[in-house]
C-alpha cells in the first residue's frame, strides 16, 4: 500500500532552459530514465536562440509527461514561475537543463518527504564534472562545503555564507513552496533568495549521504556569465534577510572584518541606518577610521553583553580560529554570530 501510494504521487519538475542545446539530450534522458516514473516536466524556453526548442519539441512529441511551453516574459524567474504555474504536482522540484539526474533521484526525495512529511526539504549530495576534466577550485570548494552541510541538514546553519540549498537538487511539498511564494518575488540571485525563504518558513533539511545530482560546470554556465549571479549581489540579499529575519535591535551588533566585503557590509548597515561596531585583527588598521567609525581589536567583542557579530573574513584558517574565538564566549552559530563569506 506504501509503495503503491507512492508509486502513484505526481512530482513535477520545473526546467527552464536558454540556449543549452548541446546539453538538452542528456538532461531529458537522465528525467526520463528516472525510477520514479509519474512525474511531468514542464520544460520552459527562456528566448533561446539556438535549435534548443526543437530539440526539447522532438521530445515532447513522443513523450506526454514532457510539456513544453515559451517563456511569456524574460529571464528565468519569468520562466519558472510560468513552469510552477502550469504544474499540477504535488511535489515540486527544479532541474537545470544543461545537468544530469541520477536515476533515482525523485525516488529517493520522494521518499524522505513521505516519511518525514510537510515542513521539510528532502536533498541530496551534488558532484561537480566538466567535460575537460577540470574543474574550477571555487566549484570544488562549494562541493565539499554544501555536502558536508546536506549530509547533517544543517543547510540553515551557513545560510549567510553562499546558497546553502543546492538550487537543482530539493524538493518539497507544494503547499510548502506556495506558502513560501514560490518564485514570486522578482529578487536575485532567484535561487539564494528561495533559500532564505525557506530558511524564513522554517523548512527542515533533511540529512542525505547520496548524490542525486551531477552539476555541470563549463564556461558559459550562468552561473558564471550571468550578472544576476555575481557575488556582489550576494551581500545586499544577505543584509536584506539578516535585518528582516535575524536582527535584535536590543543587542549589540558587531562587524568583523575591513576587508572589501567588510566594506560593502559596512555601507550597507549605514545605509540603513543600523548601528554597528567594527572589528578588525589587522594591527594596521586598527585604530584607524573607515567611513567614519574606528576600527576596533576583536578583543573589544568581550566588552559586550550579549552581541550578534557579522563575520566578513574569506580566508578559511582565520574563520576557524574567528570561530573558536566566538565559541569561547559561548556564542553559537546562526544565533549570535553569521559567516557572510
Amino acid at each position: 500500500m506504501y509503495l503503491s501510494t507512492m508509486q502513484q504521487a505526481l512530482v513535477s519538475v520545473l526546467t527552464p532552459f536558454k540556449n543549452t542545446a548541446d546539453f538538452l539530450p542528456a538532461c531529458i534522458k537522465s528525467i526520463q530514465s528516472q525510477t520514479h516514473t509519474f512525474w511531468e516536466l514542464i520544460i520552459v524556453d527562456d528566448n533561446s536562440t539556438d535549435n534548443s526548442y526543437e530539440i526539447v519539441n522532438s521530445y515532447a512529441e513522443k513523450d506526454p509527461r514532457i510539456k513544453l511551453f515559451k517563456n511569456n516574459g524574460t529571464g528565468i524567474i519569468s520562466a519558472l514561475r510560468l513552469a510552477f504555474n502550469e504544474s499540477k504536482g504535488v511535489f515540486i522540484t527544479r532541474m537545470d537543463s544543461d545537468d544530469i539526474m541520477s536515476p533515482d533521484k525523485l525516488q529517493f526525495m520522494l521518499h524522505d518527504l513521505k516519511i518525514h512529511g510537510k515542513g521539510h526539504i528532502a536533498l541530496g549530495l551534488v558532484q561537480y564534472f566538466s567535460n575537460s576534466g577540470h574543474l574550477g577550485n571555487g566549484f570544488q570548494r562549494y562541493e565539499t562545503w554544501l555536502n558536508k552541510l546536506t549530509m547533517k541538514g544543517d543547510n540553515f546553519k551557513e545560510i549567510y555564507k553562499e546558497c546553502a540549498i543546492p538550487s537543482p537538487c530539493w524538493m518539497v511539498y507544494r503547499t510548502d513552496l506556495e506558502a513560501c511564494k514560490a518564485f514570486r518575488p522578482n529578487r536575485y540571485p532567484e535561487d539564494y533568495d528561495l533559500a532564505f525563504r525557506f530558511y524564513k518558513g522554517q523548512l527542515k533539511c533533511i540529512p542525505s549521504n547520496t548524490v542525486l545530482h551531477q552539476w555541470r560546470d563549463y564556461p558559459d554556465r550562468a552561473s558564471r556569465t550571468d550578472e544576476h549571479y555575481s557575488k556582489n549581489h550576494f551581500i545586499p540579499l544577505k543584509i536584506r534577510y539578516f535585518l528582516k529575519l535575524d536582527y535584535d535591535n536590543k543587542r549589540p551588533l558587531a562587524l568583523w572584518g575591513a576587508g572589501h566585503k567588510g566594506k560593502m557590509v559596512a555601507r550597507r548597515l549605514i545605509a540603513n541606518r543600523i548601528p554597528f561596531t567594527w572589528l578588525c585583527n589587522n594591527e594596521k588598521k586598527i585604530g584607524k577610521h573607515i567611513y567614519g567609525l574606528e576600527l576596533h581589536s576583536f578583543e573589544y567583542l568581550k566588552t559586550f553583553k550579549q552581541p550578534q557579530c557579522i563575520i566578513t573574513v574569506a580566508n578559511p584558517d582565520e574563520q576557524t580560529k574567528i570561530t573558536q574565538h566566538l565559541q569561547s564566549l559561548d556564542m553559537k552559530p546562526i544565533e549570535d554570530y553569521y559567516f557572510f563569506c
